[in-house]
């Protein structure tokens, strides 16, 4: 039986504690909004990658129109070295990470003669940049090609799609080192697939490299797994996830797959009314390829009108049907519970209209995969055209057996950034607590979450305008008492 976490009434329980910000430092930051479809495709959402061991971070910063830079910070915010990374009229970026020893820009250029992908290296001690290398290329009218970066950064898969018409027959992976060093070409073949749609290709830190699929008819969810080296064996796992219900056909709407540290690969789909639009159900996969291989299918989570209910309770504002929610976040703690984060973004119409973006869905499963608890967090972000999805929405982390969120928000005539935790064990959420940056609150870029990160437990690092009075960002040093 499900349980809702409330979010009143049992927050005096001590389980999460009181929340003090402090700030800690700041320093002036350059950093111009994107344009064009890159404000919209959000190819790199994450901006600032926190080293392991805590010590410091880089950041992808985009200084001027073509210019962008890599940059190394300490803990303090004292900038260790920055490294300018050109990017021409005709090129675009793909794709930021960092392992050990580099960071890695993926660009990608197109022009009339065809394709490529091009990596960057940045050497995480120096900032000395490495010459260009290209990782893949494909013709003017392909498919752009992709890279998938492990969670690690250890390993980096670069793809290509062949296709026969508008259909995909086959994907051309090959796979690089952490120092760009070729290690395998494959090549995924789905010619026995005669319906699926968005392939998708990951990887992890050990090279193994996994495809998802959505397939008959969009109402299917199938991972086929290629192990890294000379293996020829392919394991494919999938499970129906649509189907027809009470006289209802019901397809995916949405799905985020996510493969983490430890190897294992999550996948939640959101499913619909095909009919109405009108959402039906999450549901839940965890795809465990150790040992026969199986899948752990949860019980589904319907959309009821009791749940409608709660949100309208928990908005303030009567909701009559679920739409326009996405999936953001899939987060795994510890002690392998999983929390699946949702939420509800939209545009007002016309490109220069502000973005909204509403309440959080949170749902909680046991290790066993089990729900064990849902809540909603109630909240009403606003973002000018200039900031895009870049200025709304929400930013998690996971640290033991607590989520923190991070949102933007003017609560009580306060904007600023605002904390809330999350018992990843029982759902109970915490009240809203001030990070104390005193956000500018008008029509200007105000704030950059792609820039938001965490140090550790008690550190955040964000980029926020403080004041009305100025047009300058800063580079903001937040430390959780």
């Amino acid at each position: 039986m499900l349980k809702r976490a409330l979010l009143t009434g049992l927050l005096g329980c001590g389980l999460l504690g009181s929340v003090a910000a402090q700030k800690v430092k700041s320093t002036p930051f350059s950093y111009l909004p994107e344009q064009g479809a890159d404000r919209y495709d959000m190819r790199v959402p994450r901006k600032t990658l926190p080293l392991a061991d805590g010590t410091g971070f880089v950041i992808l910063a985009h200084q001027s129109a073509g210019g962008y830079a890599v940059e190394r910070y300490d803990a303090d915010l004292k900038k260790q070295w920055s490294t300018p990374i050109p990017v021409a009229p005709d090129e675009t970026l793909e794709a930021f990470g960092r392992g050990p020893q580099q960071a890695l820009v993926v660009i990608h250029h197109k022009d009339d003669n065809g394709q490529n992908l091009a990596v960057v290296a940045v050497n995480m001690q120096s900032g000395q940049r490495s010459p260009a290398k290209v990782v893949m290329t494909a013709a003017p009218r392909d498919r752009r090609p992709g890279v998938s970066i492990s969670p690690e950064g250890s390993r980096l898969l670069a793809f290509r799609y062949l296709t026969r018409g508008q259909q995909v027959t086959s994907i051309a992976a090959t796979l690089f080192d952490q120092n760009l060093g070729q290690l395998e070409e494959k090549t995924y073949d789905f010619r026995d697939l005669t319906d699926f749609f968005s392939p998708a290709v990951h990887v992890a830190n050990d090279g193994t490299q996994y495809v998802t699929l959505i397939s008959e008819g969009m109402k299917k969810l199938t991972v086929r797994r290629y192990p890294a080296g000379t293996s020829t064996e392919i394991n494919v796992l999938g499970v129906p996830v649509g189907g027809i219900f009470g006289g209802k056909t019901v397809t995916i709407r949405d799905t985020k797959f996510t493969v983490l540290n430890d190897g294992s690969l999550y996948a939640a789909a959101l499913c619909a009314d095909y009919a109405t639009g009108e959402y039906y159900s999450l549901k839940v996969v965890k795809y465990d390829f150790s040992g026969t291989g199986d899948m752990k299918f949860s019980p589904e989570f319907r959309f009821t009108p009791a749940y409608l209910a709660e949100i309208s309770k928990a908005s303030g504002t009567e909701v009559k049907r679920l739409d326009d929610v996405y999936l953001g976040e899939l987060l795994l703690t510890s002690e392998k519970q999983l929390v699946v984060v949702a939420e509800k973004h939209f545009e007002e119409g016309g490109s220069e209209a502000p973005v909204h973006a509403r309440e959080l869905h949170l749902f909680g499963y046991n290790e066993f995969g089990a729900p064990a608890w849902h809540s909603i967090v109630a909240k009403d972000q606003v973002a000018p055209a200039v900031d895009s999805y870049t200025g709304i929405g929400f930013r998690a982390a996971v640290f033991g057996g607590t989520v923190q969120l991070v949102t933007m928000e003017t609560i009580d005539k306060k904007s600023d950034l605002y904390l809330r935790r999350v018992n990843a064990l029982s759902g109970v959420v915490s009240p809203p607590e001030r990070l104390k940056l005193n956000v500018a609150d008008d029509q200007q870029l105000a704030y950059v979450k792609d820039f938001t990160a965490w140090l550790n437990e008690k550190t955040i690092i964000g980029v926020s305008r403080p004041s009305k009075k100025s047009a300058a960002l800063e580079l903001d040093k937040v430390v959780l008492k």
